[in-house]
């Protein structure tokens, strides 16, 4: 399906021509009988005889008449005939004038026209792009968090929201390179085409909006007309998963789902939980805190309906006891209101270890977490979050684990796309000892700060690591030995590698020891400029033999010859 621009500028022609037709034929009718009219009425010549004015001079009087210009050059002065046509003419224009103007200013603020514009302008830029980019339908707090990130990588995107605000906040933001925006409807392929969902460089399709039905429609109309991208989607229902995998093999995020799997690994593994977290979070975030594991008991889960049900089947799953409490749920141990006193107190918080304000009534969240430490201060509290405007409420109020339905599914899908290494890594980690992970935490502390630096991917492939070819040829070159400074090879760089991978396996966090081998990829960790350094020995000759061997090598072919010249014996003389 490809994009064609000339669709949207013929929208738009046919909008302006529709809307100023009744005018322009006013003008056009005026000018023509004022051309006619002074062209038959009787005049005369510099000598006194009759006259009249040809059509050309007629036109070319009403020209400059009709247009205000007001030039005083005319063949013959006027008689009074002339003058007396020439001043209902005038009237006549003005009043056309007038019609037209008005007409093009109503014009101007016609919805219709405005949004042919808009799809006329972004259609163009979408097709100007000439680098891989990712469209996004829904710019809701999911995609713009998801849009900051891949702007700080570099990554190109494109954007559909039936939101008028949230497309004109493109104009307004920071972002480094220009985000074309088109308002309309997910659902209309046609709108999904402006966007870029036919361009040959589109790489991938997020459908981010806050209804299934949309995100279904993103997905089918992704899957039929380029079955070729990668498509992920969210949704909370089971159901609706389910008939987004029908078609194609769709990526689906359910906020619910892994939010229960991260509190599962939170249970488990504090350390884990907070490196998943923060590798998910993208760059710039800060690392979040470390709470301690509660200890094996009875939850108490507030809120039985999709999420709480999703919520209490994982913690039944790590084989805990689990009260639930819903006001209309049957199937809940506690029925009732959990915002009302008398029926939490029901559920004894006194006993349990841990609590789940799931509601979906943020007031009510935050009632049951002042409840809860009040009764239990020692209580593992998990809340949910609704609304992104009581952001500060919950932050203050400093549950242990806290589910953000919107960032969830951001940085679900941000580990996802941004690297394939990153995913990986993520996968892989919940089967580490949280001591492992404990480490890694505190080698990312110094290397990048409590601030996460942008990740980045390092291949050993001859086009992108060609110095390093000879050596990792002969198998001698070593992960600590890479990890050099260029100036100082006693220095080390300050970059955590996170992962190695090698065809299928996978190395986590691997030592100094690690011997190196061609077309690895690594998953790396540090500041800007320990990533330069490490550029510098990807593709500077002679570096690695001093990071390895200690000697300096000439990287120039001229100081190679001198430096040759220089060792060469000197000649010893005859006898």
């Amino acid at each position: 399906m490809p994009v064609v621009p000339r669709a949207e500028g013929s929208a738009t022609v046919f909008v302006v021509l529709r809307r100023m037709r009744a005018p322009l034929i006013t003008l056009i009718t005026i000018f023509a009988i004022s051309v006619l009219g002074l062209s038959l009425v009787p005049g005369q010549d510099a000598n006194g005889q009759p006259a009249r004015m040809s059509v050309f001079d007629a036109f070319y009087v009403m020209s400059y008449t009709a247009t205000t210009i007001g030039f005083g050059e005319i063949p013959n002065a006027f008689t009074y005939a002339q003058r007396m046509w020439v001043t209902g003419a005038i009237y006549l224009t003005v009043i056309g004038w007038a019609y037209a103007i008005g007409a093009l200013l109503a014009l101007l603020q016609d919805r219709a026209f405005r949004q042919a514009l808009a799809l006329r302008h972004v259609s163009r830029k979408v097709t100007a792009l000439r680098e891989p980019f990712l469209l996004i339908a829904g710019y809701g707090e999911t995609g713009e968090t998801l849009g900051r990130a891949f702007d700080t990588l570099g990554r190109r995107f494109t954007v559909v929201d039936i939101a008028d605000a949230r497309i004109d906040a493109l104009e307004l933001n920071t972002s480094h390179a220009d985000v074309p925006g088109v308002v309309g409807d997910a659902r209309d392929a046609h709108v999904l085409g402006v966007a870029g969902l036919g361009h040959p460089y589109c790489e991938g399709v997020l459908a981010l909006t806050n209804d299934d039905e949309a995100n279904l429609a993103v997905t089918m109309a992704a899957a039929l007309l380029r079955p070729d991208l990668t498509v992920v989607t969210r949704t909370t229902s089971s159901v609706v998963a389910e008939r987004m995998r029908t078609f194609g093999s769709p990526t689906v995020i359910n906020p619910f789902d892994r939010f229960g799997d991260h509190l599962r690994l939170a249970l488990r593994a504090p350390s884990s939980y907070q490196l998943t977290t923060w590798l998910e979070s993208g760059p710039g975030a800060e690392l979040p805190p470390r709470a301690d594991a509660p200890a094996p008991g009875r939850w108490v889960v507030c809120g039985y309906g999709r999420f709480g049900r999703q919520f209490a089947t994982d913690l039944r799953a790590e084989g805990l006891e689990v009260t639930t409490v819903d006001p209309v749920d049957g199937e809940a141990t506690v029925v009732g209101d959990a915002s009302e006193p008398q029926v939490i107190r029901r559920a004894d918080l006194t006993t349990a270890v841990g609590l789940v304000a799931g509601t979906d009534n943020d007031t009510t969240n935050l009632s049951l977490i002042a409840e809860a430490r009040r009764a239990n201060r020692h209580l593992f509290i998990a809340a949910r979050q609704n609304q992104p405007t009581n952001a500060a409420l919950f932050a203050a109020m400093e549950p242990d684990a806290l589910l953000v339905p919107t960032q969830v599914v951001a940085h679900d899908a941000y580990a996802r796309l941004s690297t394939p290494l990153l995913w990986r890594l993520l996968r892989e980690l919940p089967q580490q000892t949280d001591e492992w992970s404990a480490d890694v935490v505190d080698r990312l502390v110094d290397a990048c700060g409590r601030h996460l630096e942008p990740l980045w991917k390092v291949r050993l492939t001859d086009t992108e690591a060609p110095a390093l070819q000879p050596w990792l040829a002969t198998g001698r070159l070593t992960l600590g030995d890479l990890l050099r400074s260029p100036a100082r090879r006693d220095e080390p760089l300050s970059v955590v590698p996170l992962l190695v991978l090698r065809g299928q396996e996978t190395l986590l966090a691997p030592g100094d020891d690690l011997l190196l081998a061609p077309d690895d990829q690594m998953l790396c960790a540090g500041r800007p400029g320990m990533r330069r350094a490490l550029e510098t020995t990807l593709l500077v000759d002679g570096v690695v033999e001093y990071l390895v061997t200690g000697r300096q090598v000439p990287t120039s072919w001229i100081w190679r010859r001198l430096s040759r010249s220089a060792r060469m014996p000197e000649p010893t003389p005859a006898p």
